[in-house]
């Protein structure tokens, strides 16, 4: 055999034994990456590295969880707290986990200590009325946190307010809407600076706070179906000052009137309100349903709202006054009932002094149309 035919030799027989190797290590690959599969909990379906336990009526987040999950779907079911038990071992890869209306209710210190690469949580849709401080690790990587209509009622939006100041440094994507939320604690978001997106959507907000929205990193901001009449000035400036931001406003109930005036030349003259066309009075009635941006300053008169405006000042101390007279009203029936015999007895005393004196009424006028009976009465003077 010549020397090329042996050179031609070594290399074919080279190609097949990398081809091989090559073989052998895909082969490795794939039983290693699918072995922790092997331990899929019962009631949830495993695929590559994503475990659905969808409405399956667990109590409990199921165990044991694959080594290598990257995603934990288990919305839909009625786990009520959430536990430093409920993720025991780490899972050093998961990065997304849904746990949308399963009834949550408290989520407990070091709850989440075993994922420390969490990039996303959802709790949207529980009744969460506790939410420890510790239960993220300092140092967590989330960054899209989706709370909507997850508060048990929005009076405990101070247990978010304490979160959001200490153990969410990076979270962008925040999600607070439907959760009639009225007020906003005030600094609620001055512990998220890098935050870009926040939904307020579908709460009753009457009014935003000074340094609400003091990041700068702010990008979008939806304020949609609250209940805001009018943005303070302060508010106004407030987000001039954060560059490139889009905010959206429809679906407010704006009073037209005087007090709206700087609103509307702010609106006028800043693009970043993306809806700002679809922005309409609620009041007073005769500009109901009138574009914002069509108004004019001759429209906007505060003596014609005068009347308005006390009628809804007024409006709560009328029904304060109708229940303090039904109050005294019952309280007032309530003695006529404990007092019933002596009040008895006095009206048949009334009774018994009206009728002796109409008697006596009924005698002097027989005695005075009756001439006989004057001369006979005079005669008993005498």
């Amino acid at each position: 055999m010549s020397d090329v035919g042996l050179l031609h030799l070594l290399q074919l027989q080279r190609k097949q034994k990398n081809m091989c190797n090559l073989t052998l290590c895909v082969l490795l690959f794939l039983t290693c990456s699918c072995s922790p599969l092997s331990s899929c909990p019962a009631q949830c379906l495993c695929e590559t590295t994503v475990v659905n336990c969808v409405s399956q009526d667990l109590r409990s987040i199921p165990q044991p969880l694959p080594e290598n999950i990257t995603a934990l779907n288990i919305n839909g079911n009625d786990i009520r707290n959430l536990n430093n038990e409920s993720f025991p071992r780490p899972l050093e890869h998961l990065t997304h986990l849904y746990v949308s209306g399963s009834q949550v209710e408290e989520l407990d210190s070091m709850v989440f200590k075993n994922l420390p690469s969490l990039r996303l949580v959802d709790l949207s849709n529980n009744r969460i009325s506790q939410f420890s401080v510790e239960a993220l690790p300092q140092d967590n990587k989330i960054e899209v946190l989706n709370l909507s209509k997850s508060l048990y009622n929005h009076s405990y939006i101070g247990v978010f307010a304490d979160l959001f100041k200490h153990s969410l440094p990076k979270v962008s994507h925040l999600d607070l809407s439907n959760n009639d939320l009225v007020l906003l604690p005030e600094g609620i978001f001055a512990g998220l600076s890098d935050l870009t997106v926040l939904d307020l959507r579908n709460n009753s907000l009457v009014t935003i706070r000074n340094d609400t929205f003091w990041n700068r990193a702010l990008k979008e901001l939806d304020l949609r179906d609250n209940a805001l009449k009018v943005l303070p000035n302060v508010t106004l400036e407030e987000l001039s000052s954060i560059p490139d931001l889009r905010v959206r406003l429809a679906g407010n109930p704006w009073r037209c009137d005087c007090n709206i005036e700087d609103m509307l030349i702010w609106l006028a003259k800043h693009e970043f309100v993306v809806d700002s066309f679809n922005l309409t009075c609620s009041g007073p009635a005769r500009l109901k349903n009138v574009p914002l941006l069509t108004l004019i300053q001759s429209q906007l008169s505060c003596w014609s709202n005068a009347g308005d405006a006390m009628d809804r000042v007024l409006e709560p101390s009328y029904v304060f006054l109708g229940m303090v007279l039904a109050l005294i009203g019952v309280i007032f029936l309530l003695v006529l009932y404990l007092n019933r015999k002596g009040i008895k007895g006095w009206m048949y005393n009334i009774r018994d002094a009206c009728r002796d004196h109409m008697e006596g009424y009924h005698y002097r006028y027989e005695i005075n149309s009756d001439p006989r009976l004057a001369n006979l009465s005079l005669n008993s003077d005498v």
